[in-house]
């Protein structure tokens, strides 16, 4: 993976007095600069041209190391050469009155605020979200596309700077083909062809777009040229060893419905090696987000290879996601063949039709290991997530399997709080039943009781639709969980719905560390502990990555089991998942579990933070009174019980230890606590 052009890029364009950008430089093609209308002409030094490309999309200052690195193979003097290429630089982008060559300390950077840059302005576009953009915006960026990023341009020899220039152009011809297909599905005339065969020239293999041009044949009477598309199709896919049958049946549906409605990309088959099912079962299988993560790029090989540590730590994402159970995973053998092909990350997503692609990338460098990984939806080019591990050596496949548990916990979130936020916005009865789970989770995690009882409706909603969605009865389960903690509703009817729908969700999938999880609360709740957390083990044993079920022993460990493993299941469980919607529940299991160790000033700093969280509900404020007090610090307890008494008047410490299950000398502290506060 290359580093992303619009993380960090905040460009202001400012115009020069005639009223236009003082430079118009264009990648998207031959490189090309503009003054005032006027091409300005470049220097014939390939080094200086590539400098100015890699620098106008560096979103940060670039170290003159770095540049020296990716730019020289191994020159007699290599700084020298760089100052050299500076200067001429300067040339071209500097004016009288404006220094665009920054050099600062030991960092090289290029201002280009006063200017705008065809490359960064679609890639912006793309990062904020195509799907909001009007026809004529989607027209406006596509047109910025006259040839192919830095097209015609190679440097030999320079193996670090030609696997940042192929990675560049895979990633503007993924976004030059959402920008395509958003345009196509907005046309309703026949310049959706011209769309369409711009699309189809990017990416062949792409089953969506050949949905589209089979179905704009079929609603124009066109059949003769669908027939002949879909010849050419087969030939192709079958040279390429791939399965045509997906496209066949896109077809035989388009000519059969005669009236124009579009096969739904969700029941196409999610991969092109793969046979695709009927049309009866594919519409009745229950839907998940899908996910390919390609092979990650070994920065250290000579040349491109499967095996050694990158291999491996893709082969570990694949095996640690697949057992979240939560997502659909592209099996190793197809991204692997795809990548040996030399398919980049955004064509095998779309060649597999998945919602979201992992890549990244692997080195070492003395004692350190950098795991550099993004994640990205297929389908409008958007970059969601993107990190970098940088860890010490000391055992590498102890650091690998510690950044493997972090990326897979990492994704994870993203992908689930994209997928919610994408619920909300559409119409409560066009949900199915992956959607109505996670509106459901939208809900449930406002810790309110108006919310919670719509996200039980939603929850409800989805096992309805799927009766073999595990996740949504372990929703479900939550709901009624909360109800009975937080006293919503009678607490014996609802302790025993938590713990009927956590067996549901176990029947429905007895795999799914979720369901575990679900069942482990529930018995908590029944106040069966040594169960409980025979349940919550599972989860963890199931995906060591699960974040909840770790958190969820920090709380059990923190009122009745042992209070030293309760910190370490937090602080884990924080690691994994820093920006947790239950991170409030990690920060308070670790308070309570400090103040049965009695280090009453750190459980009192650690029930701080956990009361700022956004959606602390009134428990977790209490623990942070509690333990306010039990550290001597009484006004800042006594401010916190005012802020809970502004929520629920008649709030006590008898509620507190009603909805909490301590050993009796943990209940004792607290009522210590609350007795100080008055």
């Amino acid at each position: 993976m290359e580093t992303s052009v619009v993380r960090g890029v905040e460009m202001r364009v400012e115009s020069d007095r005639s009223g236009g950008p003082a430079l118009h430089v264009q990648l998207l093609g031959p490189l090309a600069i503009e003054r005032g209308g006027a091409p300005v002409a470049l220097p014939t030094s390939r080094k200086v041209r590539a400098l100015l490309a890699y620098l106008a999309l560096a979103p940060r200052a670039v170290p003159r190391s770095q540049l020296c690195e990716l730019l020289w193979d191994v020159p007699n003097d290599p700084r020298g050469e760089l100052r050299w290429c500076l200067s001429k630089l300067r040339f071209v982008v500097d004016t009288p009155d404006r220094q665009r060559v920054e050099t600062q300390e030991d960092t090289v950077a290029l201002d280009l605020a006063d200017c705008s840059v065809d490359a960064i302005e679609v890639a912006r576009a793309t990062q904020q979200g195509i799907q909001q953009l009007s026809p004529e915006r989607l027209r406006a960026l596509a047109s910025l596309y006259v040839g192919e990023f830095l097209e015609g341009f190679e440097i030999d020899r320079n193996p670090d700077f030609n696997a940042w220039l192929t990675a560049q152009r895979r990633q503007f011809r993924g976004r030059h083909a959402a920008l395509l297909e958003r345009l196509a599905g907005a046309e309703t005339g026949d310049d959706i062809f011209g769309y369409l065969e711009k699309w189809l020239a990017l990416a062949p293999f792409d089953l969506r777009v050949h949905e589209m041009l089979l179905d704009a044949f079929a609603r124009r009477g066109r059949l003769r040229e669908g027939d002949e598309h879909l010849l050419s199709t087969a030939r192709m896919f079958e040279a390429d060893g791939l399965d045509h049958g997906p496209v066949r049946e896109m077809w035989r549906a388009a000519k059969a419905r005669g009236d124009g409605a579009k096969v739904r990309a969700a029941d196409l088959s999610p991969g092109l090696a793969l046979t695709p099912p009927d049309a009866d079962s594919a519409i009745a299988s229950p839907r998940r987000a899908s996910i390919a993560v390609m092979p990650f790029v070994d920065r250290n090989a000579a040349w491109p290879a499967q095996g050694g540590a990158a291999g491996g730590l893709a082969h570990d994402l694949i095996t640690r996601l697949a057992k979240l159970r939560s997502l659909f995973i592209i099996a190793q053998g197809t991204v692997f063949a795809l990548s040996e092909r030399h398919v980049g990350p955004e064509e095998a997503g779309r060649m597999l039709n998945v919602d979201y692609v992992v890549s990244g990338s692997l080195q070492r460098q003395g004692t350190r290991m950098t795991v550099a990984v993004e994640l990205a939806e297929t389908r409008s080019a958007r970059i969601v997530w993107t990190e970098v591990f940088d860890q010490r050596i000391s055992d590498s496949f102890l650091v690998l399997d510690e950044i493997g548990n972090r990326i897979v916990a990492s994704i994870a979130h993203e992908i689930e709080t994209i997928e919610r936020n994408r619920a909300m916005l559409k119409p409560p009865n066009s949900l199915d039943a992956w959607e109505a789970y996670h509106r459901g989770l939208w809900h449930v995690y406002r810790f309110n009781k108006a919310d919670n009882e719509r996200a039980r409706e939603f929850f409800e909603m989805a096992v309805q639709r799927d009766p073999t969605f595990a996740r949504a009865y372990g929703g479900l389960s939550f709901a009624h969980f909360q109800s009975a903690f937080q006293g919503w509703a009678p607490r014996e009817p609802e302790v025993d719905r938590a713990f009927d729908t956590a067996g549901q969700s176990l029947m429905a999938d007895d795999r799914d560390p979720g369901a575990h999880w679900a069942m482990g609360r529930a018995l908590w709740l029944r106040g069966q502990q040594d169960q409980s957390l025979i349940e919550l083990e599972q989860a963890i044993d199931l995906s060591p990555n699960f974040a909840l079920g770790h958190y969820t022993l920090a709380f059990v460990h923190s009122q009745g089991g042992d209070p030293q493993a309760a910190v370490k299941f937090s602080d884990h469980s924080r690691h994994l998942s820093p920006f947790d919607p239950l991170l409030f529940g990690m920060l308070g299991a670790r308070a309570m579990a400090l103040v049965r160790l009695r280090q009453f000033d750190e459980a009192a700093d650690w029930g701080l933070k956990a009361a700022a969280r956004p959606n602390a509900h009134a428990h977790i404020l209490a623990i942070a009174a509690y333990c306010l007090a039990l550290a001597g610090r009484l006004e800042e307890g006594r401010a916190q019980m005012v802020a809970i008494r502004k929520r629920l008047p008649g709030y006590c410490v008898d509620d507190f230890l009603t909805a909490m299950q301590f050993a009796p000398e943990g209940a004792v502290l607290f009522r210590e606590g609350a007795r100080r506060i008055g």
